[in-house]
């Protein structure tokens, strides 16, 4: 019987640990996506046209049959 207890304590550790790092994992998810991002300073000269940022989007957008 004292095996058994000696297994089932194990595994609560076990089970507390994963529950810790889950924990932390969805902290950090939440404060990635509280900050935003900023583009300032990322274009270099000259004006950002609307035609650069729909060839942008679709660079990045790619349709499903590209994957």
């Amino acid at each position: 019987m004292e095996l058994k207890t000696k297994e089932v304590l194990k595994r609560l550790g076990d089970l507390e640990r994963e529950i810790e790092y889950i924990k932390r994992d969805l902290l950090h998810v939440v404060e990635q996506s509280r900050s935003k991002t900023s583009l300032f300073g990322c274009v270099r000269g000259g004006e950002v046209t609307e035609e650069a940022v729909e060839e942008a989007k679709k660079e990045l957008f790619r349709e499903l049959e590209d994957m």
